[in-house]
């Protein structure tokens, strides 16, 4: 199943190097939620590329790290952002080992959080 498109997420349209990443977490944060903190840099390609960084520490258990990780990338996925380099760190605890790992209420909350950052105002005005 290859999909080639401007709503893809194939590898183009990730950041994988660490070099990538630090050129990015070098500047300022673009955008914070009370669980992500947003970094954009812009590119000189085409098109946006995102990366996520969810540390165990924040999101103790695989699930709900990779839920986390999958919401961000299907909301990237659609957004239709211009040319910029961006990170989504989690930056504060989503749950703990004694909570259940995923739910609704979680997914929901996450999931508006991750709206709210693609859809800041500093990602579609154009960098100087």
């Amino acid at each position: 199943m290859t999909s080639a498109g401007p709503h893809d997420f194939a590898r183009a349209r990730r950041i994988v190097k660490t070099d990538e990443f630090s050129s990015v977490f070098r500047l300022r944060p673009a955008q914070k939620t009370p669980h992500f903190v947003l970094y954009a840099r812009a590119n000189t390609l085409a098109h946006a590329r995102l990366g996520v960084v969810v540390a165990k520490r924040f999101a103790p258990r695989a699930v709900t790290r990779n839920t986390i990780k999958r919401v961000a990338r299907e909301l990237f996925r659609v957004s239709g952002l211009p040319a910029l380099d961006l990170i989504v760190r989690l930056s504060g605890p989503v749950n703990s080992k004694a909570g259940p790992a995923t739910g609704t209420a979680l997914k929901v909350q996450l999931r508006a959080e991750l709206a709210r950052l693609f859809a800041a105002p500093v990602l579609r005005a154009p960098r100087p």
